[in-house]
């Protein structure tokens, strides 16, 4: 089992619309390092629903991996936002995941909470120059993560 961290802006897709239905389709990640994580996801692995360009970014939630990595459908779109001409169905650039809901946090664990626990100054989430939309989260991070949330 390996664990990762899934950003999302609550307007794009939030933990609540996960909830309503229950699965939805990880699209539009444009980023060679976070199609590499996707590649690398397994059935059943967690992620921790991330709100991000808000206010206060925080994970709010769990997710699981529920299909593994295809081709992202958005890439041929010819009027959509995340159409590459370069991609074609034989030869697809972007993938995605599917991701299940597993469960919203009763409180969420802000961005800036986590940068006040020493236990998680090595977080990918934490270090400068780290953007990716999907990343890899540690065991140990992650336990400490869900601690957090559940005080």
């Amino acid at each position: 089992m390996r664990y990762w961290l899934l950003k999302t802006e609550p307007e794009a897709y939030s933990i609540e619309r996960l909830r309503r239905e229950k699965t939805t389709p990880w699209t539009g990640v444009r980023s060679f390092q976070a199609r590499n994580n996707m590649q690398e996801m397994h059935l059943g692995d967690l992620g921790l629903f991330y709100h991000s360009s808000i206010p206060l970014p925080a994970a709010v939630g769990i997710c699981k991996v529920v299909k593994t990595a295809y081709p992202d459908f958005t890439q041929l779109e010819r009027d959509g936002e995340y159409y590459d001409g370069r991609a074609t169905p034989d030869k697809p650039i972007w993938m995605m995941v599917d991701v299940g809901f597993v469960e919203a946090f009763a409180r969420p664990v802000t961005l800036a909470e986590m940068r006040a626990e020493p236990r998680l100054t090595g977080m990918a989430l934490l270090k400068r120059g780290q953007r990716l939309s999907v990343q890899p989260v540690t065991t140990q991070e992650w336990k400490i993560v869900l601690e957090l949330a559940r005080r």
